[in-house]
């Protein structure tokens, strides 16, 4: 199972430990995902993701799923969540 958030795309990163002596070794900085359960109120339903403590920041600030998901720019997007999204806008196109 990959650590990366399925809202934003984020992931594992590399960088160094850097010892007193000045020594690096390599490391790796592990996304913050946490496995949660988001409601959206255009399709009804209730999504278990796995999101960053960033991302599930993010949802909350724009007021929920479904408009982080439609003020949220496809290329920022990966590919799962852009077809949540198509999901969201033909549930709000058709009320």
């Amino acid at each position: 199972m990959s650590r990366r958030c399925e809202l934003t795309g984020t992931g594992v990163q590399s960088g160094h430990n850097v010892s007193h002596s000045n020594r690096k070794t390599n490391r790796r900085f592990n996304a913050n995902v946490q496995r949660v359960t988001l409601r959206s109120e255009a399709l009804g339903l209730t999504i278990p993701l796995r999101v960053t403590t960033r991302a599930l920041r993010t949802v909350t600030k724009h007021g929920g799923l479904d408009t982080f998901l439609i003020k949220t720019g496809d290329a920022k997007l990966p590919p799962a969540a852009q077809r949540l999204k198509r999901r969201v806008q033909r549930a709000l196109s058709g009320r």
